[in-house]
């Protein structure tokens, strides 16, 4: 039998994200963010619960073509835009849109020969300090594309940095809004942690990014069940041994767990080969048979250990969900594992290892 572990994309609980975070701006058209393969859920898998939204958002030409290959025809934005000019044939060929942030793009659109004008969303740096123009040189790069045959519809956007957390988005609001006041074209500003924490930032488009998979941005101000959301990955495997454990009996490399009572685990496979954190330590919530319980001793390539002295029915082939669903219903949020991991359930999606068979329900 193949190995007892697999990952489960749900299709129902992608279409319920995205519908919680349409609530939230009910006047607003929503971009379905599935970049770095729809955040590790495979945008294939992703794509029937999320084509309700009015448009994709991502990064690379291949996710691009994988979409209308899908019989996507709406719209898809290129978040970072063309990185050269045949790019721009592509988007020609595909109908992108596509981002502007600097001055080199602009060349490429000025060199660019074609008789279809392209659709652009001319992007300013209001803070963030990664892409975009600063405000006092965003009206000059408007001019510089409103002038151009080969641009269609100039849209204006930018990006927050603190949409999750106290600082908030007031002041790169008050920037965006200086600089572009009476500029025509739809705006796009509001990520997923303005979509829910500030609704009344939205404008024209917002990109729902994380929280269609479950996860909360502002995590752990907030769990994602404050805001409505579903887990969309869970990840489960079974265990495979169990041993029975004696006072000073170890566990796992470098015995960094010592048993301190008579203890009951068991082994189960997953690892950090299958892009389970390595850094999770002792302690990390895991669920058996939908009772929670908790990993025990250093996780290794391709197992780990988990508390089973407080579950007397767990045995040989119990089912341990990692994160997300157990199949009985109860939820492990993937957040809660990655803050023991020290990091975000953004990672964990994106590094779910190519060897876990994945299924969509």
């Amino acid at each position: 039998m193949p190995r007892p572990i697999q990952a489960t994309i749900h299709s129902q609980a992608l279409r319920h994200n995205l519908q919680a975070a349409r609530n939230r701006v009910p006047d607003a058209r929503a971009w379905a963010v599935v970049k770095a393969n729809a955040y590790g859920h495979g945008i294939e898998r992703a794509f029937d619960g999320l084509r309700g939204a009015d448009g994709f958002a991502l990064l690379d030409l291949d996710e691009a073509q994988r979409l209308r290959a899908l019989g996507w025809r709406g719209p898809i934005l290129l978040l970072e835009g063309v990185f050269e000019l045949r790019d721009l044939e592509i988007c020609s060929r595909l109908d992108l849109w596509h981002a502007v942030h600097k001055e080199a793009q602009i060349d490429m659109l000025a060199a660019h020969k074609t008789n279809v004008p392209q659709r652009v969303f001319l992007k300013m740096n209001s803070g963030m300090n990664r892409l975009g123009f600063r405000p006092d040189h965003f009206r000059a790069a408007w001019t510089r594309l409103n002038a151009l045959p080969q641009v269609d519809e100039i849209s204006l956007m930018t990006h927050f940095s603190d949409a999750d957390g106290a600082v908030g988005v007031a002041a790169q609001v008050a920037a965006f809004e200086a600089a572009c006041a009476d500029l025509p074209g739809e705006r796009c500003i509001s990520n997923s942690a303005a979509t829910l924490r500030h609704p009344h930032c939205a404008n024209d488009w917002v990109r729902i990014g994380i929280a269609l998979y479950g996860s909360a941005p502002d995590h752990p101000e907030h769990p994602a069940s404050h805001w409505g959301l579903q887990p969309t990955m869970s990840l489960r495997a079974q265990v495979i041994a169990v041993q029975d454990l004696l006072p000073g009996d170890t566990v796992g490399y470098g015995s960094s767990f010592v048993a301190h009572k008579p203890m009951r685990i068991g082994v189960v496979a997953c690892g950090y080969a299958d892009g389970y954190p390595r850094t999770c330590p002792t302690g990390t919530p895991v669920l058996v048979d939908g009772a929670r319980s908790h990993t025990v001793g250093r996780v290794s390539m391709d197992m780990l250990a988990v508390d089973l002295t407080g579950l007397p029915h767990a045995s040989l082939g119990s089912e341990v969900t990692l994160w997300g669903a157990a199949s009985s219903g109860e939820v492990l949020c993937i957040d809660e594992v990655a803050a023991h991991a020290q990091t975000l359930g953004y990672e964990l999606m994106c590094a779910l290892a190519q060897r876990v068979p994945v299924v969509a329900d």
